[in-house]
């Protein structure tokens, strides 16, 4: 039996206590935590992590590489930290055990945000950090040589860097960072597919409860507080209305549930550190004929982009084969609108967007371990946009999907989970 929207609405409030969700019972007043299995990544892991880095800064001839606090200080070193005009920074280099420059004062806490090591070196406000770092890689025999720095160090850090120590050239630490945090262990796998089954399960759960004359605020309250009930950290949604879902992003123009409208959701959360990002559009009350015509146009997009995501093949040719329908039916062509004007999808993990992506041009080839938001959307500025993202994860048989991508547009959310 199909049930539209409105008579949805009616049965969750009068007759539906309770909503099942990928086997988790999310009551309507009460949203339990699906963390109770979750096991975080061991300091084994992140040892390994850097073993692994160590390797590739031998294969490219690196001699040490530079983390400032941030997703990649976390991935390596366990270390949760923030940025100010104060250096705290990770060294690992190719040889022996990473060490740490922090101020003074943040030795203590810093210490206990450790998982392994114990080389910190301190420094007070009078000192140079950088000094600090010199003698972090003359203990380990470094007096020269090539320093990589991960992609988000800041400029004022690498000036202080080669003012202290002239004798090392800075290069992109990007071949050791990327070629570790590109494959996904399966832990991390298992992170991510929760992190999804959490969002999912907010969406579920916001659906629900939306009303004519929301507008995007309430919308993104509701989700919001659904995902952290449900155990997501870092919480984040953003909700679109009518012409307003044209906008990839967003718009300041003013919006309001209303009867036949679109409505554009893109949210995600983070567990341990990993991220989910899931889209659904869908509309509130009866779609269109036109409205279900793109709608179901974007889903086959999907499964084209998720059929071409094989063992091999460069993450450039699935943008490729997603355009090359779409151009087949006059959308486009390439990135111009009315059409796909942006990439199929992007890398993820514990960043939204990572390296590498599915856009048009990038050679590098998948192999196991490579995770990618699959969005092949369709905008008008016209009329409307329609954005169904489902993440998927490479395997040696081929993709498999986080979460599953809704079958229609009258069931447009989807509780089932990869």
């Amino acid at each position: 039996m199909r049930i539209n929207k409105r008579d949805f609405i009616k049965l969750s409030g009068a007759g539906m206590g309770t909503v099942m969700i990928g086997g988790c019972e999310s009551a309507e007043s009460s949203l339990k935590s699906m963390l109770g299995d979750v096991v975080p990544i061991s300091v084994n892991e992140r040892l390994l992590r850097i073993e692994k880095a160590q390797r590739l800064m031998a294969e490219n001839n690196i001699d040490a590489i530079l983390l400032e606090p941030g997703s990649a200080m976390l991935y390596f070193a366990g270390i949760s930290w923030w940025r100010s005009e104060r250096l705290t920074a990770v060294l690992i280099p190719r040889d022996g055990d990473i060490g740490i420059v922090t101020p003074f004062f943040e030795e203590p806490s810093v210490r206990e945000s450790m998982t392994f090591g114990d080389d910190v070196r301190a420094w007070h406000e009078h000192d140079s950090p950088y000094q600090k770092l010199a003698g972090l890689l003359a203990d380990r025999s470094l007096r020269s040589g090539r320093i990589g720095l991960e992609g988000t160090v800041r400029h004022f850090v690498a000036e202080g860097i080669l003012s202290a120590i002239p004798n090392f050239k800075v290069v992109s630490a990007e071949p050791i960072t990327r070629g570790c945090r590109m494959f996904k262990s399966a832990n991390e796998i298992n992170l991510m597919r929760k992190a999804n089954a959490i969002t999912l399960a907010a969406y579920e759960h916001t659906y629900s409860k939306l009303q004519v004359g929301m507008q995007p605020s309430d919308v993104n309250e509701l989700m919001q507080k659904a995902q952290t009930s449900l155990g997501g950290s870092d919480v984040w949604s953003m909700a679109l209305f009518g012409v307003a879902s044209a906008y990839p992003h967003g718009t300041q123009q003013p919006q309001k549930i209303s009867d036949g409208q679109i409505v554009l959701m893109d949210c995600g959360c983070a567990v341990e550190g990993y991220q989910s990002d899931i889209s659904r559009t869908f509309v509130f009350g009866d779609a269109s004929v036109r409205q279900r015509e793109v709608w179901e146009t974007v889903r086959l997009g999907q499964d084209i982009a998720f059929g071409a995501a094989q063992v091999g093949a460069t993450a450039g040719s699935v943008d490729d084969k997603v355009r090359e329908y779409y151009e087949s039916l006059g959308w486009g062509p390439g990135y111009a609108l009315p059409g796909l004007s942006h990439r199929t999808g992007h890398g993820i993990g514990m960043d939204g967007h990572e390296s590498i992506n599915f856009v048009h041009g990038e050679q590098t080839k998948l192999a196991p371990g490579m995770c990618f938001s699959n969005e092949p959307g369709l905008y008008d500025f016209a009329s409307f946009g329609v954005r169904l993202e489902d993440c998927l994860y490479i395997t040696e048989d081929g993709p498999e999907w986080f979460t599953v991508p809704p079958d229609n547009i009258d069931e447009p959310i989807s509780g089932r989970l990869g």
